[in-house]
């Protein structure tokens, strides 16, 4: 392998979002004696995943797995409103680690659903994600793959209200084509004001469009059950890549890359895998940052987790015979400066 130079996306990797689930559940194995257990994958990436089951976390798929008692945390991508109820009477504490945006879509569809509106959803079946959220209003939820989706709801009436909501983890070309579709079979659709899109998967893309037409393969980095990640390839090769590889780690970069290489990451991607990987390559006129914007955003804690370590730090204030200081209460003391990479290394180490 002679690989030229890298062309490197910014942004990439972890967003708000996953920056706040792999912190909350790092938390949760610190402060609880194993096992803790978390409904689905905390987020979608085989590295972080095997991380903390290494750490005594056991991932599951149905809420009466949890033994009663046990504490519980809810995967980043949203659950069901009957799940959280279950989870509520078994465990011992819940912590709901979905990202706001995924909470933002399923608040639109409660409030449409409760005005009458029948929702199209457009989102891919099976989806964590998108099974959380149709769960939300389910007689009033329709999902759209594709347009043969839409032809199929000429049942409707013509009078009832339609609007559209989104999966936050599409492709901008997906959605797009699909909201034109629906608005040509429904003049009158309701959109939200902002987008269902994710504004970090929409950041991602439009790095990825920068240099895509750039270079003579791009490199995605990320597991396969990964919308965001999938949406990557997507852009890739719609933006003329000859050659798009995903890999879930280094070992998986093909040895007859040659030339210029694009590399990016999917948001639940750890720093630590791109790092890998760009060594893997050893460009030998070295790698150039290409950056499209710059992220600042910060997701707080789960609620319920800052509660706890608030009870915590006050009791450990209390048996250290010293008067409280509201400035050491919560997690969000320090946690906005440090990156769930660090944690995670941090807990590896």
């Amino acid at each position: 392998m002679t690989v030229d130079k890298v062309l490197l996306a910014e942004p990439r990797g972890f967003c708000a979002g996953v920056e706040k689930a792999i912190k909350a559940l790092a938390w949760m194995v610190r402060v609880f004696e194993p096992p803790v257990y978390c409904y689905h994958e905390i987020v979608h990436n085989q590295l972080v995943v095997e991380e903390f089951r290494s750490l005594g976390v056991i991932f599951v798929d149905d809420v009466a797995q949890v033994p009663p008692g046990a504490p519980l945390m809810l995967s980043a991508h949203g659950t069901a409103p009957a799940v959280i109820e279950v989870a509520r009477e078994r465990a011992s504490l819940v912590v709901d680690a979905v990202c706001p945006l995924v909470t933002k879509v399923h608040h639109e569809l409660k409030i449409r659903s409760r005005r009458g509106y029948q929702v199209l959803y457009v989102g891919h079946s099976g989806h964590e994600e998108a099974v959380g959220t149709m769960a939300v209003a389910p007689e009033a939820v329709h999902l759209i793959e594709d347009e043969s989706d839409l032809d199929a709801l000429d049942t409707l009436d013509a009078d009832t209200p339609v609007a559209l909501l989104a999966q936050t983890t599409l492709s901008h070309d997906e959605w797009h084509g699909l909201m034109e579709a629906a608005l040509e079979r429904f003049p009158q659709l309701w959109l939200p004001d902002r987008s269902d899109l994710c504004f970090a998967t929409t950041n991602r893309q439009a790095a990825l469009r920068e240099i895509a037409h750039k270079v003579d393969a791009v490199i995605v980095i990320g597991s396969a059950n990964s919308s965001n990640t999938v949406a990557l390839e997507k852009v890739a090769s719609a933006s003329g890549c000859p050659r798009v590889i995903r890999v879930d780690s280094a070992d998986e970069v093909p040895s007859d890359l040659s030339g210029t290489v694009g590399v990016t990451a999917g948001a639940s991607a750890p720093e630590q895998l791109v790092q890998e990987v760009l060594a893997a390559l050893a460009p030998t006129e070295g790698v150039e940052l290409v950056r499209v914007t710059t992220e600042d955003e910060y997701f707080p804690p789960p609620p319920e987790l800052r509660e706890v370590l608030r009870a915590l730090a006050t009791t450990l204030t209390l048996l250290a015979g010293r008067a409280e200081d509201p400035a050491e209460r919560g997690p969000s003391v320090g946690d906005r400066g440090v990156s769930a990479s660090d944690v995670l290394d941090a807990l590896a180490s």
